[in-house]
């Protein structure tokens, strides 16, 4: 792989897109010259993984260091309550994604929501 790819690991990692060789770019993927050559492609995730509530999920993952579903009851509510910090609850449909990221209902969601406001 190119160096290019390492140098922009981290900016990629954070949006979610991975780094291919430019001779397995798809449609849609980006590539990237360099001095006049292709470099590397990158992939960005599809329209459903790009909202605004997704890259939110996703950072607030990151932060917490694991997958929303595979994390300990304390920590899942701590990732609600660093969403709604977040302003991440104004967004239509939010509680259904934030629901199903956490692998919880509807309602849980809306207990740890209420428990922060006590």
């Amino acid at each position: 792989m190119h160096p290019l790819a390492d140098a922009i690991a981290p900016l990629l990692e954070h949006i979610g897109a991975t780094a291919v060789r430019p001779e397995q770019r798809r449609p849609g993927d980006i590539v990237l010259d360099w001095d006049g050559e292709p470099a590397v492609a990158v992939r960005v995730p599809g329209e459903e993984l790009t909202s605004a509530l997704d890259r939110l999920i996703r950072t607030v993952e990151t932060e917490l260091g694991g997958s929303l579903p595979e994390l300990p009851r304390a920590d899942k509510q701590k990732a609600v309550r660093l969403l709604e910090e977040r302003g991440a609850f104004t967004m239509r449909k939010s509680v259904e994604t934030v629901a199903k990221a956490l692998g919880v209902s509807r309602f849980t969601v809306y207990n740890y929501l209420n428990r922060e406001k006590s």
